[in-house]
């Protein structure tokens, strides 16, 4: 080949841009017009609208005290990867790459919520035995559907699904796929959860591109536990006993729904449900 033909031939190959998916890198915050109320304040005691639950979940949630959370124990804990990107936080994401290759062998994210790491693996690797550790932030693994970013977690702690109390166990299996459309990325999350779910939990978060690079500040977390309850006695586990929960019936007479809408379950996710209320409602108001 002449040397003019070579240099034709290396220009095309330069110039000629390779596939590659979308870039997630850089500071995202979060966006709060996706279920406003239950993210910030918090969702009330005995609301569990839409959630597939079970009836060993339900009864869990119903011994659910707020109080817990004052606890020394708790008052740091981190939510775990299904519930993190609901909360007030910022989040750095960035890729690592293979040195020779230069293939993303990684993807990171850093939340200042609870101040998290969490590791993405994208060379393929399988996940480890069931028995291995399990952290809040799981065990991660992703690869490319298109423009979409579908991560896989295993390995996960147990914490909850609503922060009422209704809990996640460590077997759940956390599906995500990360799509950005612009300035706007969306995480979209499916939740398996075989211990306290009958179907898979489906929820939606969006997250707004900060053009500036966060500070050390911003992604910093400094927890200290102190006594939040001066006279809680050292070792109490806050809780009530099935059937003492006073506090239950405070949503469902707030919102003037039927208790069997307020309690959850699979079948509240569908419009079908939308009948069994209208013949609740009219045997309610039958009843009064």
């Amino acid at each position: 080949m002449s040397m003019i033909g070579t240099l034709l031939a290396s220009v095309a190959f330069t110039s000629t841009p390779a596939f590659a998916q979308v870039d997630l890198t850089g500071s995202w915050a979060g966006v709060f017009h996706e279920d406003q109320p239950e993210r910030i304040p918090g969702p009330w005691l005995g609301d569990y609208l839409g959630l597939p639950i079970n009836d060993s979940a339900r009864a869990f949630a119903e011994a659910w005290d707020p109080s817990r959370l004052t606890v020394p124990e708790h008052q740091c804990r981190a939510h775990s990867a299904p519930y993190i990107l609901r909360g007030p936080l910022n989040m750095r994401i960035w890729d690592e790459r293979d040195v020779q290759t230069q293939q993303i062998v990684a993807i990171h994210l850093d939340t200042s919520n609870f101040q998290q790491h969490r590791t993405i693996r994208m060379d393929g690797r399988p996940h480890p035995s069931p028995n291995a550790e399990h952290t809040w932030m799981g065990f991660s693994t992703g690869q490319w559907e298109g423009d979409a970013l579908v991560v896989t977690t295993t390995h996960i702690k147990q914490m909850w699904h609503r922060r009422d109390g209704v809990p996640q166990s460590d077997q759940v299996t956390l599906t995500e796929h990360f799509i950005r459309h612009g300035n706007v990325l969306t995480n979209v999350t499916y939740t398996a959860d075989p211990v306290y779910l009958t179907e898979p939990l489906f929820k939606t978060t969006n997250m707004q591109l900060n053009p500036r690079p966060l500070t050390p500040q911003q992604l910093l977390y400094p927890c200290v536990a102190v006594v939040e309850i001066p006279d809680q006695k050292r070792g109490a586990v806050p809780h009530f006993l099935p059937g003492e929960n006073p506090f239950l019936a405070e949503f469902r007479d707030r919102i003037r729904l039927p208790e069997i809408a307020t309690r959850g379950g699979a079948e509240t996710m569908y419009p079908e449900f939308q009948e069994t209320l209208k013949a609740a409602s009219a045997r309610q108001s039958s009843a009064r």
